[in-house]
């Protein structure tokens, strides 16, 4: 919890909102405070912005060529998007817990799913697995409209109050099934899934646009990333682009 000094006291954000009734006198009294406050929070400096800036090297040398993708990563704060413990090394090309049993995807990893899906600015993507926000975050900083689950009521309940502190704007966010996708917003230009799936649902095939574009790790304990691109209302063209780890994609809500 945030604290700060207060008449030569330690006293909690929360116990000081707690003493007054309406929140205008709140913020008429210590405007200074919760400004301070959310600066703390939302803090995001000339450091980090260099950190990102080696992050894109390190993906370029690994092959990610998207300069959109590219440009996302270098504006989006993944710090901010990760518990405070982990601050220190949030710029590093590696996965960490977010809690809910899951974790947010190493950068590279978030990067060639969002290659991969050819992002055009307003194009609508079904996002499956919102997780910590952060892929959300890089395809909404790409001009696209994002509509994404979470199974997790933890995480979407953390996500939902992160974004608007952030100033990002998803289409659309939704607690529920991932593998029923969201069928009362199809079809969408693309669909990516963000956790290991054993085998690819239906319903997310029937929700892609002719044309579209369906990312999704398939596998148990190691997942092949694969690309299957739809040619006609029958017919799937796969790609498959080699072995990545994530979590598992599981059913119904938690």
């Amino acid at each position: 919890m945030v604290k700060i000094q207060f008449l030569k006291s330690q006293i909690p954000v929360r116990k000081i909102i707690n003493r007054f009734k309406m929140w205008d006198l709140v913020f008429g009294i210590f405007p200074s405070i919760f400004v301070k406050i959310k600066y703390q929070i939302l803090k995001d400096t000339a450091k980090h912005q260099g950190l990102r800036n080696q992050l894109v090297s390190v993906l370029e040398q690994k092959g990610i060529t998207d300069k959109s993708v590219l440009d996302a990563i270098k504006k989006v704060p993944r710090h901010l998007f990760l518990d405070s413990s982990f601050g220190a090394y949030a710029y590093q090309d590696t996965a960490f817990p977010i809690g809910a049993g899951q974790t947010i995807s190493q950068p590279y990893t978030v990067a060639f799913q969002s290659q991969l899906l050819e992002v055009k600015k307003e194009h609508k993507i079904l996002e499956i697995g919102t997780g910590s926000g952060y892929q959300t975050a890089v395809l909404c900083m790409m001009g696209a409209k994002v509509f994404s689950v979470e199974r997790q009521n933890e995480l979407f309940k953390s996500t939902s109050l992160l974004f608007p502190k952030l100033n990002i704007r998803p289409k659309y966010l939704s607690f529920g099934d991932g593998y029923k996708g969201l069928p009362s917003y199809a079809p969408f230009d693309s669909i990516i899934v963000t956790a290991g799936a054993p085998f690819i649902p239906q319903p997310l095939m029937s929700q892609l646009k002719i044309g579209g574009r369906l990312v999704i790790p398939l596998g148990e304990e190691v997942q092949i990333m694969t690309l299957l691109i739809r040619k006609n209302e029958t017919q799937f063209e796969k790609h498959e682009f080699g072995e990545f780890r994530f979590v598992p994609l599981l059913e119904d809500k938690n």
